[in-house]
């Protein structure tokens, strides 16, 4: 808990870092100030790309205790506007998911080599990053804790798979080895509560650690302030609901 007499202070930089097949690109880094160890949480950003938005979440978790890393997965993409550069991915399909994964381990690895890391790691993502958030949970073992917030296309139609999204996260869900929290909107239509049910259905099929919370009221990134989905209420619950969480299965 926060008190007002207490010494607080962060680190927060752009770094370059090895990613998939040993590409270096850029990533964001939070940290607090201070010996540690704290535990880490790589943040994946959404479609709109790698704004504002997620250099503010990167230092909230900071802030919280956490060392934050916020890897750009657009950086093959080009630079310029996050919007930009977003709107550019989008318009090819997205990025592959084999990128992404090797993406997210590197920024796992980086996280993990640093003295004032603790052994334990999350992942934290929204939209198309809390998809691949459960797919990197799933396909790289190496994270303790797993926050999914309102992951779009996790569950995946055959027709609406890719060759560089070949396989809907879904069905990788027997190899999830950490415990999840799921934050979703009932207004959502990606993805929508039918699809939601089908992710929770699978989740208790395998026995996995899971909490999901449903929230009435709100659509698609309920999160976001500076857009008009944004739900004041629900995304100050889903906030305390998913620090717990990470409070519990990380610190």
């Amino acid at each position: 808990m926060y008190q007002t007499n207490q010494y607080e202070g962060m680190i927060a930089e752009t770094v370059s870092m090895q990613g998939h097949k040993g590409d270096t690109i850029n990533a964001y880094v939070a940290r607090p100030l201070g010996t540690g160890p704290f535990p880490g949480m790589v943040v994946i950003h959404h479609a709109p790309g790698w704004d504002e938005w997620y250099r503010e979440c990167t230092r909230r978790f900071a802030h919280h205790g956490y060392v934050a890393i916020s890897p750009n997965l657009y950086f093959r993409d080009g630079h310029g506007a996050p919007e930009d550069v977003g709107a550019k991915v989008r318009a090819g399909g997205g990025i592959p998911d084999e990128q992404v994964l090797g993406d997210l381990d590197g920024a796992n690895k980086l996280l993990r080599s640093l003295p004032y890391v603790s052994g334990k790691v999350g992942v934290f993502g929204t939209c198309s990053g809390g998809r691949h958030g459960f797919l990197a949970a799933c396909r790289l073992k190496n994270f303790d804790a797993l926050v999914e917030c309102w992951g779009g296309r996790v569950v995946q139609s055959k027709e609406e798979l890719t060759p560089k999204q070949p396989v809907a996260p879904i069905d990788y869900t027997k190899d999830l080895p950490c415990p999840i929290i799921g934050l979703f909107g009932n207004d959502d239509k990606s993805p929508s509560p039918e699809q939601v049910n089908q992710h929770e259905a699978e989740l208790k099929k395998h026995g996995k650690n899971y909490e999901f919370h449903r929230y009435d009221g709100a659509g698609h990134g309920f999160f976001y302030y500076d857009r008009p989905a944004y739900r004041q209420e629900q995304a100050v619950d889903g906030w305390k609901k998913l620090l717990a969480f990470c409070e519990k299965n990380l610190k």
